[in-house]
Order: structure tokens, then C-alpha cells, then sequence
């Protein structure tokens, strides 16, 4: 582990005692990582750097026990000690978190859409394993995630500037510049502003009529702006406010097989690597606007007043070429050759939009003295209002929609299932939700001769409606008001630590986290296979709701740090019950969360850092778990549902999973460094739903096709294979030269071996209409300056 850069705010870090500790704020407070009292992990600014990182997902290759499922842009989905549901995708705005992730003290997770903030003048990124309720409430049942920034500094004029330059191998060229300057203003203030702007090659290729080169490129830029005021000794204020816009002009996605462009039309028509079908060209956007206001006043010398108030907007759009699945709805329903030929050949846009407004306040007392005895006692308050919209706009599907009904619905009249939605638009949705949480929360420690015990808890009481208003011909018309969903009760931690000596401590744990339930979408009867009475209909209806799930920690860890080697090692043991689970509703193209009684995540994590010589550091990170099932959800006939079967894997977990850096620093003249560094990832084999390991999954004896040449349609048989996700290897290198004015020059490889990482498995209509991957970056070669002042 490396030393960080000192920032001057009382609630981040302040100097590092010596090169192989860090100081953390992961209990409200300054402490070592040594001196926290549980499993942590910091990742700082020179850690990104030298291995090249660029996201979240990056950051958790290097970090035992942190697992990041990437969707796309901005919808990475995040996981701890493999703690994990399985994917949460585009229709389950209800859905909650399982790690909660903040940026400095704001709240910042949002289920499917983890924001993907830039990580340029980040302190360091703290990973918190184990649930956190106690300090970080609902949605940090498996752990939680904080983003620190540098803060302002009284009496310091500094900055930095970035510019780089990348290309993907087979793909585009990337580029970008960023900025930040610390100012200064008198004696008792500071500004501190950050700046960013950065173009992302693509990868990925797309045939069919909205075909081209390279069509997941995108953009992102923003920044920070922030305040230090210090009117007095013992008073600090620090308003902040935060822009970022980013945009995807496409995704990540491999496809395997399309409706429109597959080997049941051709035998010679096998999707290229990388490649995708396309009718029309996606996109994904996320403006995201947060303000917030950190004030500190020390209220004795022993005691000191915190209030954070913060404030997000976010507003996404997630557009996506919906003609595969249109058209197999088309194709599996329509009772005659020409209406599904004509069905099947529409432009189908499915436009997803997600508008959030958050406001939370923090208000807490602790102590700050030196004392045997050390306390934090706080309340909380969020208020949530989230509308998420769907449409399906599809020219001309009105004129084929009565076909549609007579096959699925009886002959329900068109005009019927508007609903006040739009025409030529197969499926609408309006959901806003709302969602107030209040709580009170405290922990204390107290330390007699070796022992240190600590104590605390967090009471919660959550209420949540929502309503749920839909139309078209593929839904059902339901107009649902009010739906309500509350919760309240207590979540524990203790913790026993013993210390051994100046360099060694051991700790034992127990520690209790929650995720909020919530309201199931009704099904889209009208897609189900034989309509309301059907199989589909009978296994996945009827379940209106969803209970909270609730996980109680058990953990013993050690750590040590000697002679410049560190090692921090737990053992850790979840008992998870009422694990929330989504499943695809078969043909219903519906998605249902389910409640798994009993699942257990165990496992153990290492992480080594060794400084051996001056100038030569190592780290080795590691981490072995076993995620499974207790117990199994069934039908009325017995049979499993969705792969919920006792024994089965959780889904989205590497068993094992490690990442090895070296790095090497020596002087080649007056002034002037050379360094190198090399690292090394390897993630497991994974499932991206539960029910991806059930036998016979992946084959298909019905599966669609459309050839738009001729018109032609039908099924047949198409054998996918397993579902399986490989394991994969990543090796990171780069080089570069500093000097002694600040000015750097690095050159890179990431994925020096070219590896295609295959990160989840992205389907439509069950596979019915597409399947394939969302898969890593292939190899990428890069150059960046920086000049320090």
C-alpha cells in the first residue's frame, strides 16, 4: 500500500503516519487502516495511476472481494464478498442496492445506474466489506464503496494538469484533458476547482441497416467546484457542487445470435467478434448534477459537530434498438405469414429515462479527544423522488396490433390499450416512486488495556410509494396507485479487538445489514405464452411484493505491518436471509423478484504489501469465496423457478479472484526517475443470473428468426452453450519518466494480451430475440503528460 497525498479536511485523511499506512474514514473518523477495526481497502490516487485505471470496474480487479458486473456505461452494478442477486437490468427501477456507494458523504448509489464518476483528483477509493448499517444504512447489506476527493487547502496555491491520449486495438482513438487548481483566498478560505473533459474510442462493431465501425464510443466531462471556509478556529464549511455529463453513442455488447442475423436463416451467417446487429443506433446519457454542504465545528475540545446536506439530480436516458425484440413478439404471436413478416420488419425504440431528485441530511456528534472512551452519534434523513418511463416507439405497429390481440388476447380491441399512452407504441410505463427514510444511528468504542470493544447500531424507518401506470398492446393496461412498502427495525455491530503489539492486531466481528423490499411490476399478460392461464402466467403471477432481505456477518481478521511488509487477512462468514432475487418471467418478457429463505456467502481475503528494497514495492490481493444457496423457491408442480435451487452458485461471484502489482522507481539522473510498473488480474468464472447453471440452459428448440431479404420467418433449434462466464487474466504495464519540476510522461498497455473478458450476459426476451455478451475492452495503448505546480 502507498501513501496518499495529505488532504487538509477534518473528515478525510490526514498525514500518513508512514509509507505503508493509510489513513481512512471509514468510522466517521481518522483512523489508519491498520487501526480500523474491520475489513477495508483503500485504493489511492498513485494506486490508479500506475495501473491504469479508469472506472470502478478497474478498481475492483486490484481489490480481494469487490466485484463489479458491467452493463454498459455508467451501469455497473456493484458486490462485496459475494454478496450478490445476480443482474439487475433495465426495467427494475424498484429494485435496491446491495452496496451502497458515496461520494465523500453523499449518497450516490442508484441500483442499476452506479454512477460513473471521472477519477481525476480522487484521494483515494475506500472499499468497506461487510455490511454497514450501523454508520451507512439500507443498501450497504454486502458493504459499501466511498469515493474521496481532495479537499481545499487553506494557504496552498497547487494543481495538476492531464493529457492523454489512447486507442483500442481493431478500434478508435480516445483522448482527453483534465485539470485541477487549489487558490487560496486569504487566510481563512480556499477554492479548490476540478475539470475534466474526455472523448472514449469504441470497440464495437454493429452490421444491419444501422451498421458501423466502432459504435460504443462516447464522451464525458465535468467537474468540481469547492469551498473551504474557516472563519474561526473550529469552524469549517465546505459547500461543493458537481456536474458530470456523460454519454454513450452505443454498448459494450458481443452478440451470439439476432432475430435478424443468424445461422437459422444462414448457416454461414455467424456473428464476427465484437460485433453487433443493428436497425437503429442506441445511446446512453447521464447528467448528473450533485451540491452538498459539509460543516464542521469543533464544540469543545472533545467533541465535535458534523452536518452534511446534499442534494442530486440526475437525469438518464438509456435508448436502446428494440426491432429484435418487436419483431419476435411479432413473429412468435401473429397467426399469418404476412402480418408477421410486416410486424417483424418495424424500427422498435425502447426508451428507458430514469429523472431522480435526492435530498439527505446527516447531522452527528463525536467525540475527538484521546481518550480510552471514542463515540459517534448521529440522525438521518433522505427524501427520494424517482420517475422512470419506458416507451416502445414503433412506427406502424398499430397496423399489425389487432393481429397481435386476436392471437394473444382474444380480440381485445386495439383503441382498448392505449391508456392514455401514445399510439404506435406496443408498451408504455410510468412509475414514480417515492421513497422517505428516517434514522438514528450510534457506535462507541472503548478500550481497556489490549482489548478495544466497539458497539453500535442503527435504527431505520423507511416508506416507500409508487405507482405503476402502463399501456400498449404488449401490457395489460394496469393503472396501480399508492402501492406502499414500509420498513422499520435495528441493525447491530460489535466488535472485539485485541492488540497484540505496535504491530499486530486481531478482531473479531459480528455485524447485521438489510436491503429494503418492495413491489413487483405486474406481468405483461398479453406476451406470456398461452396469455393469463398459461404456464408463465400461473408460476411468475401472483406475487405482488418482495420483503426486505437481511444479512447477519460473522468475521475474524488479523493485521500486521512490519519491517516494511503489511498484511491484513479475514476470514468472514454471511447469513443471508430473504435474498432478493430477480428472475425472467419466461416468455412474459416480465422480470418478477423473488425471496430466497436461506443463502450464505463465505469465504476468506488476503492482502500483502512488501516494500523489500527502496524504490521496489509488491502488493498481492486475493480473495476465495463460496456464494450459495440454502434453499430453493418452487411452483405449485415443485420444479425450481429461475435457477433458485439449494446448492446453486449466487450469481455475478468469482470464486477466486487476484491481482498482483509491482512497481519500481530508481533515479536515472539529477532530477530526473524512472519508473515501471506491472500488475496482474485474474477474475473467476461467473453466473450472470441464478438460473444461467440450471441443466439444459443455453439450448433453444424454438428459438425465432427473420430474414429481412425475403420476408422469411420461423424457428428452430440453436444451441447457445453454456452459460458460464470464463475466468479471465489481464496484464497492465506502463513506463514513465519524472521529473523533479513535476512534470511526468507515461506510456501504457492495458490488456497487454489482448483478452476478450466476457463481464455479463445480455439477452432479449429470454435469448428469444438476442443473446450474446457484455465484454472488457480489448488491448489499449496510451500516452499521458502531467505537470504538477
Amino acid at each position: 500500500m502507498l501513501a496518499l497525498t495529505v488532504p487538509a479536511n477534518a473528515q478525510e485523511a490526514e498525514e500518513a503516519i508512514d509509507g505503508n499506512e493509510i489513513v481512512v474514514t471509514a468510522t466517521k473518523r481518522n483512523e489508519t487502516i491498520q487501526d480500523v477495526p474491520f475489513s477495508i481497502a483503500a485504493v489511492t490516487a498513485t494506486d490508479i495511476q500506475k495501473t491504469g485505471a479508469g472506472n470502478i470496474e478497474d478498481i475492483a480487479r486490484n481489490v480481494a472481494g469487490l466485484t463489479v458486473q458491467n452493463l454498459g456505461p455508467g451501469q455497473s452494478q456493484v458486490s462485496v464478498r459475494g454478496v450478490s442477486a445476480g443482474q439487475i437490468v433495465r426495467d427494475q427501477p424498484g429494485v435496491k442496492e446491495q452496496v451502497g456507494v458515496y461520494l465523500d458523504e453523499s449518497v450516490v448509489s442508484l441500483s442499476l445506474f452506479t454512477p460513473d464518476f471521472d477519477l481525476f483528483d480522487l484521494n483515494r477509493v475506500e472499499t468497506l466489506r461487510g455490511p454497514q448499517g450501523t454508520l451507512f444504512g439500507s443498501g450497504s447489506v454486502g458493504g459499501t464503496v466511498r469515493y474521496i476527493t481532495n479537499q481545499p487547502k487553506l494557504g496552498v496555491t497547487e494543481g495538476k494538469v492531464e493529457a492523454g491520449i489512447n486507442t483500442f486495438e481493431g478500434g478508435s482513438l480516445g483522448y482527453g484533458a483534465k485539470g485541477a487548481i487549489n487558490v487560496p483566498m486569504g487566510d481563512k478560505a480556499a477554492l479548490r476547482i476540478v475539470a475534466y473533459g474526455e472523448k472514449f474510442g469504441g470497440f464495437i462493431d454493429a452490421i444491419g441497416p444501422a451498421g458501423g465501425k466502432d459504435v460504443n464510443d462516447g464522451r464525458r466531462y465535468g467537474g468540481r467546484v469547492s469551498l473551504l471556509l474557516e472563519p474561526t478556529d473550529g469552524i469549517r464549511i465546505t459547500p461543493r457542487i458537481i456536474y458530470q455529463d456523460v454519454q454513450a453513442n452505443g454498448f459494450n455488447r458481443a452478440e451470439r445470435y439476432n432475430l435478424y442475423y443468424n445461422p437459422l436463416i444462414n448457416i454461414n451467417q455467424v456473428m464476427p467478434e465484437n460485433t453487433q446487429y443493428l436497425k437503429l443506433r442506441e445511446q446512453f446519457r447521464d447528467k448528473t448534477t450533485l451540491a452538498d454542504l459539509n460543516v464542521g465545528i469543533d464544540l469543545s475540545d472533545t467533541i465535535a459537530l458534523t452536518s452534511v446536506t446534499s442534494y442530486i439530480n440526475r437525469d438518464i436516458l438509456v435508448s436502446r434498438d428494440a426491432s429484435a425484440l418487436t419483431g419476435s413478439v411479432y413473429v412468435s404471436f401473429a397467426g399469418a405469414a404476412a402480418a408477421a413478416a410486416g410486424g417483424a420488419r418495424l424500427d422498435s425504440n425502447l426508451l428507458d429515462t430514469t429523472k431522480l431528485k435526492q435530498w439527505t441530511q446527516e447531522l452527528r456528534l463525536a467525540s475527538t479527544g484521546e481518550g480510552p472512551l471514542q463515540w459517534v452519534l448521529g440522525g438521518f434523513y433522505s427524501h427520494v423522488d424517482r420517475t422512470y418511463a419506458q416507451r416502445l416507439p414503433t412506427p406502424g405497429s398499430d397496423a399489425f396490433g389487432q393481429i397481435f390481440l386476436n392471437a394473444a388476447a382474444g380480440g381485445l380491441p386495439i383503441s382498448a390499450t392505449y391508456n392514455g399512452f401514445p399510439a404506435n407504441s406496443p408498451y408504455n410505463a410510468d412509475i414514480p416512486y417515492e421513497i422517505e427514510q428516517y434514522a438514528i444511528f450510534g457506535e462507541a468504542s472503548y478500550e481497556f488495556g489490549q482489548f478495544k470493544l466497539t458497539a453500535g447500531g442503527r435504527y431505520y424507518d423507511f416508506s416507500e410509494t409508487r405507482d405503476f401506470i402502463s399501456g400498449g398492446i404488449f401490457a395489460n393496461g394496469d393503472t396501480f396507485r399508492g402501492d406502499k412498502t414500509s420498513s422499520n427495525g435495528f441493525t447491530p455491530r460489535v466488535i472485539l479487538s485485541y492488540k497484540a503489539s505496535d504491530d499486530l492486531s486481531l478482531n473479531l466481528q459480528a455485524s447485521k445489514g438489510f436491503r429494503l423490499g418492495g413491489v413487483n411490476d405486474p406481468l405483461n399478460i398479453p406476451l406470456c405464452s398461452g396469455g393469463a392461464t398459461g404456464p408463465d402466467a400461473r408460476t411468475y403471477g401472483g406475487r405482488p411484493g418482495y420483503k426486505d432481505e437481511t444479512l447477519w456477518n460473522y468475521e475474524a481478521g488479523v493485521k500486521a505491518s512490519t519491517n516494511g511488509i503489511t498484511i491484513n487477512a479475514a476470514v468472514f462468514y454471511n447469513d443471508i436471509r430473504n435474498l432478493q432475487v430477480t428472475a425472467d418471467a419466461g416468455s412474459c418478457s416480465s422480470r418478477v423478484v423473488f425471496n430466497v429463505p436461506k443463502a450464505h456467502s463465505a469465504g476468506v481475503e488476503v492482502e500483502i504489501g512488501i516494500k523489500p528494497t527502496p524504490g521496489f514495492e509488491f502488493s498481492l490481493n486475493g480473495s476465495v469465496t463460496d456464494s450459495k444457496f440454502d434453499s430453493s423457491v418452487v411452483d405449485a408442480g415443485g420444479a425450481v423457478i429461475a435457477g433458485m435451487r439449494d446448492g446453486n452458485r449466487l450469481p455475478t461471484v468469482p470464486k477466486f479472484q487476484i491481482a498482483a502489482n509491482a512497481s519500481y522507481v530508481t533515479e536515472v539522473s539529477d532530477g530526473l526517475d524512472w519508473s515501471f510498473n506491472a500488475s496482474f488480474q485474474h477474475v473467476g468464472n461467473r453466473y450472470t443470473q441464478p438460473g444461467d447453471q440450471e441443466p439444459g440452459t443455453g439450448s433453444f428448440t424454438n428459438s425465432l428468426f427473420f430474414n429481412p431479404a425475403t420476408s422469411a420467418f420461423g424457428s428452430g433449434n440453436y444451441n447457445f452453450g453454456s452459460y458460464l462466464l470464463p475466468s479471465y487474466n489481464l496484464v497492465n504495464l506502463s513506463t514513465g519518466l519524472e521529473w523533479d519540476s513535476g512534470l511526468s510522461m507515461s506510456l501504457y498497455v492495458n490488456n497487454l494480451f489482448n483478452e476478450t473478458p466476457l463481464l455479463s450476459l445480455d439477452r432479449e426476451r429470454g435469448g428469444r430475440a438476442r443473446i450474446g455478451y457484455n465484454v472488457g475492452s480489448p488491448r489499449k495503448y496510451g500516452f499521458t503528460v502531467r505537470q504538477t505546480f
